[in-house]
């Protein structure tokens, strides 16, 4: 009888060099590499994005590992919330994709810690910053405007995690943004009350559609995701 054939997966990760220092790779970038190393798959790491490639099965198990490591080592228990990465103190806005990513449910009590601890420290003025730019070595000049795919985010991260009502207020803030044909840019200045950065942007329209998205439907695409790893 003819042999299985065998399934392969093609992942990519995007990874941004942050830093000014000689390493471009983060510590929680370089802590997972062992893990793709030992197993086997074929991978190819570069500052604008990694691809790993090999069967469907190891591709799962290697998925797994990296899972659990990132839940052990970027979970910080005493605060009870993700951190922005390994040994970090700081929070990053990109937590809050936690549960729309299917990486964790919106429900699991670590994921719930990390949506408030956000909301605490990088909520500001009515929208959320997406990280502590004093705190974080991006190389660029402290001080910027609160990115609105940012804040979008939270809305699907409340809306997963059962808080309807802030959600759709926070949603109905964020459109008023819009200039008089529809368009938001990349940030928004609180101070100045004005859209700043790119314009139009994007990402922070695709964010607005996915967040109409899942607050307009009943079988929700990142409710769905986010209840995939219930078990973990």
């Amino acid at each position: 009888m003819p042999s299985e054939p065998v399934r392969l997966a093609v992942a990519e990760i995007f990874i941004t060099p942050l830093g000014t220092g000689d390493s471009t790779i983060r510590e929680y970038i370089r802590a997972l590499l062992p893990i793709v190393e030992a197993s086997g798959l074929t991978y190819q790491l570069t500052a604008m994005g990694t691809q790993v490639e090999g069967p469907v099965d190891r591709w799962r198990e290697v998925r797994q590992r990296i899972h659990a490591e990132v839940c052990e080592r970027g979970y910080d228990s005493e605060r009870g919330t993700f951190v922005q990465s390994y040994g970090s103190k700081n929070l990053d806005a990109s937590l809050l994709l936690i549960p729309t990513t299917g990486f964790l449910p919106a429900t699991d009590a670590r994921v719930r810690g990390t949506i408030e601890a956000v909301e605490r420290h990088l909520f500001v003025d009515g929208f959320v910053r997406r990280y502590d730019t004093h705190a974080t070595d991006d190389g660029l000049p402290a001080g910027e405007g609160a990115f609105l795919a940012c804040s979008f985010w939270l809305v699907d991260a409340l809306r997963l995690s059962g808080r309807e009502a802030d959600a759709r207020q926070l949603f109905e803030r964020l459109l008023g943004l819009r200039n008089d044909v529809g368009l938001l840019s990349e940030q928004y200045d609180t101070e100045t009350k004005r859209l700043v950065g790119n314009f139009p942007q994007a990402f922070s329209h695709i964010a607005l559609v996915n967040s109409a998205h899942n607050l307009s439907r009943t079988a929700k695409p990142a409710e769905q995701r986010s209840a995939r790893n219930g078990d973990e």
